[in-house]
């Protein structure tokens, strides 16, 4: 992570991104879409799979909430209601705001982003 990137970060949320973020991570691992390309978009940290995979994935804060927002032109926000209803609160068809209060739904932020990161890979 750049200097740039990281000083993008708010502090009231910095920890909580820097989770999101290796979660981001081990999913492009785990779903062969990386290396990611990690740059700012709207001054926010973006996450850019390779090969045209997937679509980018970006971490800021909505309504004091981590939030992962990712491109409004899919229908990912919509598939991801369907499957993590209870795990997210969803804004839009843009934007997962991370839980308020109780644990991180890690394997389910997981799924979502690796959901984006393959989005074009996997269209039927």
């Amino acid at each position: 992570m750049t200097a740039e990137i990281e000083a993008a970060l708010p502090d009231m949320s910095r920890e909580q991104l820097l989770h999101m973020r290796d979660l981001i991570f081990a999913a492009a691992k785990a779903t062969g879409t990386g290396p990611l390309t990690e740059t700012l978009k709207w001054g926010q940290p973006a996450y850019l799979p390779a090969k045209r995979a997937g679509t980018t994935l970006r971490l800021g804060v909505s309504d004091g909430r981590p939030t992962l927002y990712v491109h409004c032109g899919t229908n990912l926000i919509d598939r991801y209601r369907s499957q993590f209803p209870d795990d997210f609160t969803y804004s839009g068809n843009r934007a997962v705001q991370m839980p308020k209060d109780g644990p991180f739904p890690d394997v389910a932020f997981q799924q979502i982003a690796a959901m984006a990161l393959t989005y074009h890979r996997d269209k039927v």
